[in-house]
Formats: C-alpha cells, structure tokens, sequence
C-alpha cells in the first residue's frame, strides 16, 4: 500500500505544473497540460497499477471537469476524454460519480444547449452510456438527473446524439427498473418526439428505446405510444416496420401489465403478417405464435376444458391456410369486440395507405376469430359493404378475400338474412361482390338449400337491372360462385342463372364483360354436361320468352326486357326456329306504328338481322313461311303508311328496307304473298314516291322482285294502274333512281306475259311508248341504254305503234343513234313474227 501511495505521490508531483497550467488564460497552455497529464498518466508506459491510477484520478477529477467548461473546444474534447480514459481503467469509477454527472447535467440537461460542439455532445452522451454500463443498480441514486439529461439529449438536434440517449436510455431502464418506473414516462414524450425522424436509423432506435422504456417502466405509456407505433407500420422503411413488429411482439410476451393492452397491441402485431416483406411477415407471425402459446400456458387452468376437447380443424376451412393455435383464436375471440370498430373506421379512412393496411388486417383478424365473428356479424358486413366500393383495387381485393372467409365461418341461416336484406335495400355492388365472396366461401351442403334465395336475390330488377359496369362484374363473380361451388347440383337453378346472365349480355357496356357471360354461359353447360351452348338456349329460352308475356306491350326505348328479348333472339341462334310462335306476337306487338318510333326501329334492325341469317335463325326449322304473311302484313306494311316527320321517314326506309332484305332471302314465296301482295303494291308505290332518297331507291327494288314473283298473276287492269307511277319515278331527281326503275321497268313489262290484249289497251301501250322515248334522249348514256332495254322489251307489244311513235319524235333526239337502234329492232321483230 505504501507502494501505490508512494508512485502515485511521485506521478502527482510529475504533474502539478500541468494542473497549475489548466488555469491559464492561454489556450495552448491549458491544451500542452491536458496532452501532458494523458501522457503521464493514462498513456504512461509501463502502465500504472489501477489503483494507483484511482489515487491519482481522485485527485485531479476536479479539474479536468472544470476543463468539460472550458471554451476552447479542442480543451473540452481532451478533457472529456482523459475523463472517460481514467473511468474505463480505475477499480471503482462509480466513486467519482458525485463530482461528474452534475457536470453532465450542466452541460446536457439545461433548457438550453450549453454544449455548442455536436461532437462534444455526442462524447459527453457516449461518456453517460459508459458510466451506465459500468454503474448497473448504483444509478438509482442519479435517476433524476439521468432523466433531466436524457429529455434533453433524446431531442438533440444531431442525429447520432439522439441515436448515443436511445442507447443509454435503454441501458439505464435495464439497469434499475424498479426505480426507472417512476419517472418513465418522462421520457415518453421526447422519444415521440424524434419518432419521425428524417433517418430511418434514429427511428429504428427510437422504437427499440420505446419497447424497452416502456417494458421495464410504467406500462401505462402504452396507451400514449400505440398509436405513433401504428403510423411507423407505414414507414418507407422495412428496418423501422420490423422493429415495430419485434417490440409489440415483446410487449405481447413480456409486458407485465400486457393483458390490459391485448386490444391495442394485436392489430399491431397482426399487420405485420400481411406486410410486403417476407422476414417481416415471418416474424410478425412467430411472435403471435408465441403470444397464442404463452397465453395458452398463463390460463391453462381456465382455459383446461377446452385446451382438452379442443375441435380439430374443420373439414371446411380455407385452403392453403395454417389455422392459429388455440390461444391465438382465445385473444382474439375476447378482443374482437373492441378491435373491429376502430379497425372498420380505418378501412374507410381518406388516407389510402390507411385503408390498404386495414383491409389486409382484416383478413388476418377472421382467420383468428374464426365462427366468433357471427356475434358481430351486422356491423362487421355493413362495413365491408362500403369498403367494397373502394377505389384502391387493393381495399377491394382484401375486402372480398375477408368475405370469403365469412362464408366458411358463418352459417348461410345467419348471413343469408343480413345480407339479402342489404343487397335488396342499397343495391350496391360492394353488397354484391360481399354476396358473391360469401357464397364462394359457404359450404356445398349448406349452400344448396339457399341457392334459390341467393339467385331470387342477385336476379331482382332493382339489382341486375342496370348498366353499370361495377355491377355486372359483380353479378358474374356471384355466378361464378355459385357455380364453383353447387356443380352439377345447380340444376334447379340453372333457368335463373340462365336469365341473369342474358340481362347482363343485354346491358353490357364493353366487350370483356361479355366475354365473362359467355365463359359463365360454356360453364354452365359443363356443369350440367351440356354439349354445347345451343342445348343451354334450347332448354332455357322459352322460358325465359314466357316471362315477356304480360309485359311486351308494354316495352319502351330503355325496357330492360326489350334488350334482353333482343339479345335472347340472337344469341339463341337456331334454337328460336322452333319458338316463332312466341316471338312473333312481341315482334307485331311492338311494330305497332302507335308505339314510339325508337322501339320499332329497334325491332326491325333485330327483323333485318334476322332475315340476313334466316336459314340459321328464324327459318332453322324451315317453319317461317307459315309467318310470313303475318310479318308483311302486320309489321312491315303498316309502318310504311306516310306520316309527317323525320323519324317517321326513317321509319318507312327501315320498313322498306326489311322488305326488301325479306325478299332476297327467299323466305316469302309466291304462294305465301298471295294474301298481302295487293296492300305490299300500293304501299311500295307510295313508297317510290317518299321524300327520301333512300326509301324511294329501295321501294323501287321491292317493286321489281315483287313484279318477278307476283306479277304473272296480277290482273293488267291493277298493272295498268302502276305505269304513270314507274314513269314519274323516271323523272326523279337521282340518277341511280332512274337506273333502277328502268330494271322496274324490265319486270313491270314481264308480268304482262303472254296475255296482252294490244287492241284493248292501245291507249295505254301509246302513254308508255311515248313516257319512254322521252327519256331515251338523256343526257346520261347509262340511261340511255337503261331505257333502250325497256322499250326493246317494250316493243313486242304494238311493234308498229311503237316505229310510229319513233319516227315522230326522232328528229327531236339530240343524237338518234339509239332511235335508229330500236327501230331496227322493232322492224327485226316485225318481219320474225
């Protein structure tokens, strides 16, 4: 002993002068005696015993702390780690403890920073975290001051200062927690604070800090806390969303008034699980895990009954799906209750990222709570059915994967009575979609015996009556899940299916929602072992015709049913061949010319597409004919009666135009026009004389094939009434008219055949001759040949009128080329006959 005091007192003599120098005005002085005293001292070589460096230490500790004052930064930073040398190499560094820390807090802790240096603030930080470390209990008697320091440096402007509290925070809450408690929450508001710091490493330890302020302090700061916690789950940052995950995690496990914040913490917890990170999803699920088995263990004697006649996992449960362990489904099943209102008031949140994570949460929470979430059913749906209208595909996505899960947890007798009553009322398509994601998820057994209600419910005019877009797809996600799951047992519905899916055909607004019905429509059909389609529409459309029967009188422009008839008659392809019978009636019903203009024009574009593809259409069964008459007399000539207006006008061209396509086609025979063909002539010739070009162009057309099928059997007197008509219609205004009346002309002067009595009707033959050679001076050469066609068919029935009526007129032709060129012919048929 005599030794060691004897080298210290040799060591403090080496240094005195250097002491004395620490007072000196000049700063290099002050600087040379700091560089002096290390060297003797901490830095002398051989090294001092500890002991002697202990005695040497208590010595000068006064002055070196003087020097943590000093205003030259260069002597602080010396001095500060001469400090922390000599605490590292002394036996009992917490002796020294009085004389440091009040020069920590009076560099640190004061309301304002005294400690210009950002590097000297760190270093008087890091000195703290050592005297921490080394101090362990000893620090109870320096709590208030730690504290004072800590609110301080935990807000530093510089980041790695805040980084250096954390740390030493944490460590002293480790150290004393039985003292740290009491003041804990001091800390609380300064961490929150520097939270959302602009580096992602100062929010990491932050949050670390938190867990551990918290978890040896007073837990009652979790309630203040919890909330900046659940924003950092949204942080850029996957290192700051894990170090939420892993301290909720702890807090779960560990936190000894845990059971209070159940509640708060699992949303935490579980939102990790459904984080884009694997190692974040990983962990988030090990510690729930972990907090099922600890919980588990805690309430064994509670819990024993059923711990031991716990059910296996159910036959019916989401596929691809770990079921949690029973203490997991316990927590949960007890803090339901008080998670969801909040969680549902976030998934309609106006921040979007907000919205995202509670959906995906609320996936997690159902797998949970598994048939426990029947007893808060109502307000679990009401919420998912305005999430459903999300406009994040995401929101959506996890909405109707949530909705699945209802199916398998929840009894179709339960939900069947909420959820038809909302898809009723608000005619939503979020109810729909939550509908279909439900259905999908029930099971076969116990989805059957509703099926026809689900079906009653999603074809209801009020839901599937409708053009929007959202709808349908809705609508056909419902289908498909009935489909996926009743199979072949969907049978008994399959004409509602059949019916739904015809009204979506018909409004459909875009190409991809068709395609969607007719995938449904082969499906169907597959299900039911179906060859093809058309077996679908043989056994579903007569049906479906039958339900238009009190109703079709009644249809407008926007009838739904109208466009369903209209889609149905085409689709069904041949099948309607056999059911003319009930398509025919709502044809002439609505081909009525006191319905509104629209609707008839609707009807015969669908008559007109019809007759287009008759043979795999409307004549498939070669049973037409027997409504042909029908069709002309009831449909087409009483909309081609004049009436003032533009739309009537464009009526008549439909009409007109539905004509002629019925005669090309070769549907209406000669036999079968027998009973109309008087009343067809004289609208047709009304017709030739319409105000529209079109009308009166295809008028004409219908005029010559009606004069090739009929024309030998009409009377000449009714034929002579025709020609002033086919004479003014040579007068008309176009030439393509006048082109085609010629050919009118050709089978007007068929149909006379051999049956003319020329002496009879001379009168008449001279008006014809002499309406013709007008025209044969045109200036259009086509017409001109077009006429000389005519009058060379003309010429056989008074040939030598016809050389009379030449000669007179001749002299008067501009050019009398084709004059000479039909006497020629003339006198030719003179001389053969």
């Amino acid at each position: 002993m005599a030794t060691i005091d004897q080298n210290s007192n040799s060591v403090l003599q080496g240094i005195a002068r250097h002491i004395n120098c620490l007072s000196e005005d000049n700063r290099n002085t002050r600087k040379r005696a700091l560089e002096g005293i290390r060297k003797d001292t901490v830095g002398r070589k051989p090294s001092l015993e500890q002991e002697e460096t202990g005695v040497i230490f208590s010595e000068i500790i006064k002055p070196l702390l003087k020097c943590f004052s000093d205003p030259v930064e260069k002597c602080r930073e010396l001095a500060i780690h001469l400090v922390k040398d000599f605490l590292q190499t002394i036996t009992e560094p917490q002796e020294n403890l009085p004389y440091i820390i009040p020069i920590l807090v009076q560099r640190l802790g004061q309301q304002d920073i005294i400690e210009p240096s950002e590097e000297l603030r760190l270093d008087l930080t890091g000195l703290l975290l050592n005297i921490v470390e080394f101090s362990g209990k000893k620090m109870a008697a320096y709590l208030d001051d730690c504290i004072k320091i800590l609110t301080k440096t935990i807000i530093d402007p510089y980041p790695e200062v805040r980084k250096e509290s954390c740390k030493c925070a944490a460590k002293f809450a480790k150290a004393i927690p039985e003292y740290f408690q009491m003041m804990s929450e001091l800390l609380i508001k300064p961490l929150l604070m520097t939270i959302t710091h602009q580096h992602s490493r100062v929010r990491v330890i932050v949050i670390e800090t938190i867990g551990d302020v918290i978890l040896y302090g007073n837990g009652k700061s979790v309630d203040t806390v919890v909330s900046h916690l659940a924003q950092r789950l949204f942080d850029q940052s996957p290192a700051v969303r894990k170090a939420v995950v892993k301290v909720v995690g702890t807090w779960l496990l560990d936190l000894p008034d845990r059971y209070s914040f159940h509640h708060k913490l699992i949303p935490l917890l579980l939102t990790g699980i459904t984080d884009e990170q694997p190692d974040i999803q990983e962990l988030a699920d090990t510690l729930w895990y972990d907090t099922g088995m600890k919980y588990e263990k805690e309430n064994e004697e509670e819990l024993k009954d059923k711990i031991d006649f716990e059910k296996e996992t159910p036959q019916h449960y989401p596929p691809n799906v770990e079921r949690p362990n029973f203490g997991c489904r316990t927590l949960m099943m007890r803090h339901f209750s008080k998670i969801l209102p909040g969680l549902m008031r976030d998934v309609l949140d106006w921040v979007v990222e907000t919205r995202i994570k509670s959906a995906s949460l609320l996936y997690t929470l159902l797998i949970n709570t598994e048939d426990y979430v029947t007893q808060h059913l109502e307000p679990l749906l009401t919420g998912m059915y305005r999430a459903s209208v999300d406009e994040e595909k995401s929101v959506v996505a996890n909405i109707r994967k949530s909705s699945t899960l209802v199916g398998y947890f929840v009894a179709p007798d339960i939900w069947s009575k909420l959820v038809f009553k909302a898809v009723k009322t608000m005619q939503s398509f979020g109810c729909v979609l939550v509908l279909g994601g439900i259905v999908k998820g029930t099971e076969r057994a116990s989805l059957l015996p509703y099926l026809d209600n689900v079906c009653d419910v999603i074809l209801s005019p009020d839901v599937c009556n409708t053009v929007q877009v959202q709808m349908h797809t809705e609508l056909l996600c419902c289908v498909e899940g009935i489909l996926a799951v009743a199979q072949e047992d969907v049978a008994p519905v399959s004409q509602k299916l059949f019916n739904l899916l015809l009204t979506i055909l018909a409004q459909a607004q875009n190409q991809e929602t068709a395609d969607k019905v007719y995938l449904l429509m082969d499906e169907l059909c597959k299900v039911q072992t179906l060859e093809s389609r058309t077996q679908l529409f043989s056994r579903h459309t007569r049906p479906l015709l039958l339900t238009f029967t009190e109703t079709f009188g009644m249809w407008n422009l926007h009838s739904v049913e109208r466009q369903i008839f209209d889609t149905l008659v085409l689709e069904a392809g041949p099948v309607i061949g056999d059911l003319l019978g009930d398509i025919i009636p709502v044809m002439v019903a609505n081909l009525n010319p006191e319905k509104d203009p629209e609707v008839r024009l609707k009807f015969f574009s669908l008559l007109s597409k019809l007759v287009m593809s008759a043979s795999t259409t409307i004549d498939s069964q070669n049973k037409f004919g027997e409504f042909a008459a029908t069709v002309v007399k009831d449909m087409i000539i009483p909309n081609c009666v004049w009436s003032a207006g533009r739309t009537a006008g464009a009526i008549r061209t439909t009409a007109v135009s539905c004509m002629w396509a019925l005669l090309q086609s070769g549907l209406l025979t000669q036999e079968k026009l027998v009973p109309v063909v008087e009343d067809l002539l004289t609208q047709m010739i009304t017709a030739m004389d319409d105000s529209n070009k079109s009308t009166r162009l295809i008028a004409c057309r219908v005029m010559t094939r009606l004069f090739e099928l009929s024309g030998p059997s009409l009377e000449l007197d009714r034929l002579h009434n025709m020609y002033p008509e086919l004479l003014k219609r040579l007068d008309d205004s176009d030439d393509e008219i006048r082109i085609t009346v010629a050919k009118t002309w050709l089978g007007y002067l068929g149909s006379f055949g051999g049956r003319y009595d020329a002496a009879l009707y001379k009168a008449h033959v001279e008006a014809i001759y002499k309406g013709l050679l007008v025209h044969l001076d045109d200036p259009d050469a086509k017409i001109q040949k077009a006429i000389l066609e005519v009058l060379n068919s003309a010429a056989s029935l008074i040939p030598n009128m016809l050389i009379g009526a030449i000669e007179e007129i001749k002299h008067k032709h501009r050019s009398q080329h084709y004059c000479e060129e039909l006497l020629s012919y003339t006198k030719t048929l003179i001389s053969s006959s």
